[in-house]
């Protein structure tokens, strides 16, 4: 099966899902996804809220990482995210490109862009993962 396209099946029934967020485009570096400015992800006043846009950047580097690990003996957590939200958008649908800059055994390190429809920077984005060895008992 198209790795874009299990990457949505499985993460639709979460948050990843209640978001909008939709993976686009994977390599072994680099991935892409979309999220709409709706309700779900705006404040109360109708601006984005600031932690959509950093879930948005998080799920994203967290897919990377996943599709970067083998699934049967590890897992992968967020660890560490900064963010700078340089503009705000009312409606339209965002772009989130997310560049692998670190590959260790134990962490990965992701720089992650987010922009609106007309190519407005929105946030940008630094992601650790943690890769964790799962535990015996996952493994059953």
């Amino acid at each position: 099966m198209d790795e874009i396209k299990a990457l949505n099946e499985f993460c639709a029934q979460s948050m990843i899902g209640l978001l909008g967020i939709t993976f686009t485009a994977a390599t072994s570096s680099s991935i892409q996804a979309t999220m709409p400015v709706s309700n779900k992800t705006s404040q109360p006043n109708g601006f984005l809220h600031g932690g959509a846009s950093l879930a948005l950047a998080e799920t994203l580097a967290g897919a990377g990482s996943y599709i970067l690990v083998d699934r049967e003996k590890f897992n992968v957590f967020g660890m560490q995210i900064s963010g700078n939200h340089v503009s705000t958008v009312t409606k339209g649908v965002l772009t989130a490109n997310a560049r692998l800059i670190h590959q260790g055994k134990t962490t990965h390190i992701w720089d992650v862009k987010i922009t609106a429809d007309n190519n407005k920077l929105i946030s940008t984005v630094r992601v650790t993962n943690m890769v964790v060895e799962k535990k015996k008992e996952e493994n059953e």
